[in-house]
C-alpha cells in the first residue's frame, strides 16, 4: 500500500454508531482536501523534472482515495456515509481535480441494474444484513448485491465466509487471504484476486508475496499442487498428496491447518464459478470499476464485443440515442416479430419442462428401475457429459495477469474418462458429506462443518415454489437433477437416483452453461447465460448458480476429505 494511503482510516465508517462515523468522515475529508490542495498548488508551480515522479505518486494515492470514496457514495449501507462521501467528491471537483465515475451498469453485466436491489432502498431486515457485511469487510461487494435475490442463503454465506476469513482458526489471517488469491487465480478470476490482494495487504501481508507464488513461503508453495488438482481434476487427489503436505519437515502443515486450507480453496474455486456465472462486475474502487475519463456519447462498451458478451440480437445505442439491433437474423427484420417469436419459444420451453416433470413423477409412482438399470443410466450420463463441450471456441474474458499466483498454467479441466483413462466411480454410499466429511471438518476445524452443512442444505432446499410464470410448483425434482448432474460430471454417484431424469429435465444449452460455470468458469459469456431458461427470472438463474457452486464445493470437498481420511487410517 502506497505511503499516504495509510493516513486514512476507513474502519470508523463501519461502526453502527453515527458519531463515530461522523468523526471518521471528517478526518477523511480533511486529509483528502489537504492532498487535493497540495496537488492543485503543484499544478500552478513551474514544472521541474525532479518533481515528476513525486507528483505522479501523489496523484496516484489521491486517485485511489477518491475511488474508495466513490465506492462508499454508492455502496455504503449507511446513508450519512453515502451523502458525505458524495459531498467530499464534489468539493474535490470544485478545486479543479477530476473525480472518478463508475464504469458499467451495476453489480452484474448479465442482470439489468434496475432488477437488483438498490443500496438505500432495502427494508430493515436487509439493512441489518448489509450493515453486518459492511462491518466485516469494509465494503458491500457486488457478489453480495447479486446474492441478495436470496436473503436466506446470503445470510448463511456471509456467516460462513466471515468465519473462514476473520474468526479464530488454525491459519493466520494473511495466509487465509493469500490462499483465496491462489484459488481464484486458478480460474483467472481477477475480480476475487483484486479484492483479496487488498485484504491481504490490509491485514499485514508481505507485498513481496504478491510478485509471484515463488516469493511466498515454501509452505504455501507446497499447497500449489493440491490447489491445481482440486480446482480442475479433483478425482485425482490421493492420500499421497495429503502425506506430502503433512510430512514436509519444517514446511509441514498440521491436519487442522490443511482442513482450513482445503475449505478455503474449495470456497474460492466455487466463488469464482459464481463470479463468472452471474457476470459479476469489478468493484467500483478496483481496477475496471471506475474511470477518471468524462462520459462518452455512447453507453455501448466495446469490451462487450471483445469478451464475447454480444449476442445474436445485441442492443446497440447509436449516437442519436436510438436503440438498434445488430447482427439481426436475416429471416425477419422486424424487431416486434422477433420479440414475439422469442417469447413464444421460451413460453413453450417452460410448458414442455413442466410436462416432463409431471410425466417423470407419474413414472416414479408406477414403477421403480432396478439397481442394475440405475447403475447403467449413471454410466451413460457420465459418458455423455464428456461430449457437452464448454464453449472451447470462446475466448476467456480478458483479465489482469493473475498467473503469477499459481504454477503450471497449462493445467486445466479434463473429462476424467477421456483418452481411455478410467477413474472408479465415487459412490456416495461409501463416503458422503453427511456421515463422513461433516464430522471430519468439525473435528479438526470446530463449527465450520456446521456452517458449511447449513449452507449446503439452504442452497439445495431453497424454493419459492415457482417456475417462471407458474406458481405452486414442486421444484425438488429439477433441483435434484441439477445437483446430481454436477456430481455426475465429477464421477460421484447416488445409488438411489435415476440418472435417466437428467436428460429429460436439462436441455443441451443448460448443460453447456452448467458445465462451463462449474469446470471452466472463465469461459462463461452473456450469450450462454441468456440462452438457457429464457422465460425464467434473473432471480431463478441466480438460484441455479447457488446450486452449481454448492454442488461443486461439496464435490471437491468429498475428494479432498476422503484422501485425508485415507491418510489418517
Amino acid at each position: 500500500m502506497a505511503e499516504g494511503e495509510n493516513e486514512v482510516r476507513w474502519d470508523g465508517l463501519c461502526s453502527r454508531d453515527s458519531t463515530t462515523r461522523e468523526t471518521a468522515l471528517e478526518n477523511i475529508r480533511q486529509i483528502i482536501l489537504r492532498k487535493t490542495e497540495c496537488l492543485r498548488l503543484v499544478k500552478e508551480t513551474p514544472y521541474r523534472p525532479s518533481d515528476g515522479l513525486s507528483n505522479a505518486i501523489s496523484l496516484d494515492v489521491l486517485n485511489k482515495l477518491l475511488a474508495h470514496l466513490l465506492m462508499l457514495s454508492k455502496r455504503c449501507p449507511f446513508e450519512d456515509v453515502r451523502e458525505k462521501s458524495e459531498f467530499i467528491l464534489k468539493s474535490v471537483q470544485e478545486l479543479g481535480i477530476r473525480i472518478p465515475r463508475p464504469l458499467g451498469h451495476g453489480p452484474s453485466r448479465f442482470i439489468p441494474e434496475k432488477e437488483i436491489l438498490q443500496v438505500g432502498s432495502e427494508d430493515a431486515q436487509m439493512h441489518t444484513l448489509f450493515a453486518d457485511s459492511f462491518a466485516a469487510l469494509g465494503r458491500l461487494d457486488n457478489i453480495t448485491l447479486v446474492m441478495v435475490f436470496h436473503p436466506q442463503y446470503l445470510e448463511s454465506f456471509l456467516k460462513t465466509q466471515h468465519y473462514l476469513l476473520q474468526m479464530d482458526g488454525p491459519l493466520p489471517l494473511h495466509y487465509r487471504h493469500y490462499i483465496g488469491i491462489m484459488a481464484a487465480a486458478r480460474h483467472q478470476c481477477s475480480y476475487l484476486v483484486n479484492l483479496h490482494v487488498n485484504d491481504f495487504l490490509h491485514v499485514g501481508g508481505d507485498p513481496k508475496w504478491l510478485n509471484g507464488l515463488e516469493n511466498a513461503p515454501q509452505k504455501l508453495q507446497n499447497l500449489g499442487e493440491l490447489n491445481k488438482v482440486l480446482a480442475h481434476r479433483p478425482w485425482l487427489i490421493t492420500k499421497e498428496h495429503i502425506e506430502g503436505l503433512l510430512k514436509a519437515e519444517e514446511h509441514s502443515w498440521s491436519l487442522a491447518e490443511l482442513v482450513h486450507a482445503v475449505v478455503l480453496l474449495t470456497h474460492y474455486h466455487s466463488l469464482a464459478s459464481f463470479t463468472f456465472g452471474c457476470g459479476i462486475s469489478p468493484e467500483i474502487h478496483c481496477d475496471g470499476g471506475h474511470t477518471f475519463r468524462p462520459p462518452s456519447v455512447s453507453n455501448y462498451c466495446f469490451c462487450d464485443i471483445t469478451n464475447g458478451n454480444h449476442s445474436v440480437d445485441e442492443m446497440q445505442v447509436n449516437s442519436a440515442g436510438n436503440v438498434s439491433k445488430i447482427h439481426q437474423v436475416q429471416r425477419d427484420t422486424s424487431p416486434q416479430n422477433l420479440y414475439i417469436q422469442q417469447v413464444s419459444d421460451s413460453f413453450f420451453e417452460v410448458e414442455a419442462l413442466m410436462e416432463k416433470m409431471r410425466q417423470l413423477q407419474e413414472c416414479r409412482d408406477e414403477e421403480e428401475a432396478s439397481q442394475e438399470e440405475m447403475a447403467s443410466r449413471f454410466e451413460i450420463e457420465k459418458r455423455e457429459s464428456m461430449f457437452v463441450f464448454s464453449s472451447d471456441d470462446e475466448e476467456a474474458t480478458p483479465a489482469r495477469d493473475v498467473s503469477r499466483h499459481f504454477e503450471d498454467t497449462s493445467y486445466g479441466y479434463k473429462d476424467f474418462s477421456r483418452h481411455g483413462m478410467h477413474v472408479p466411480t465415487f459412490r456416495v454410499q461409501d463416503y458422503c458429506w453427511e456421515d463422513h466429511g461433516y464430522s471430519l471438518v468439525n473435528r479438526l476445524y470446530p463449527d465450520v462443518g456446521q456452517l458449511i452443512d447449513e449452507k449446503f442444505h439452504i442452497a439445495y432446499n431453497l424454493t419459492y415454489n415457482t417456475m417462471a410464470m407458474h406458481k405452486d410448483v414442486d421444484t425438488s425434482m429439477l433441483r435434484r437433477a441439477i445437483w446430481n448432474y454436477i456430481h455426475c460430471m465429477f464421477g460421484i454417484r447416488y445409488d438411489d437416483y435415476d440418472y435417466g431424469e437428467i436428460n429429460q429435465l436439462l436441455d443441451r444449452s443448460f448443460k453447456v452453461y452448467i458445465k462451463t460455470v462449474v469446470c471452466t468458469p472463465e469461459k462463461v459469456t452473456k450469450r450462454m447465460y441468456d440462452s438457457f431458461w429464457r422465460q425464467f427470472k434473473h432471480s431463478e438463474k441466480v438460484h441455479v448458480n447457488l446450486l452449481l457452486i454448492e454442488a461443486r464445493m461439496q464435490a471437491e470437498l468429498l475428494y479432498a476429505l476422503r484422501a485425508i481420511t485415507r491418510y489418517m487410517t
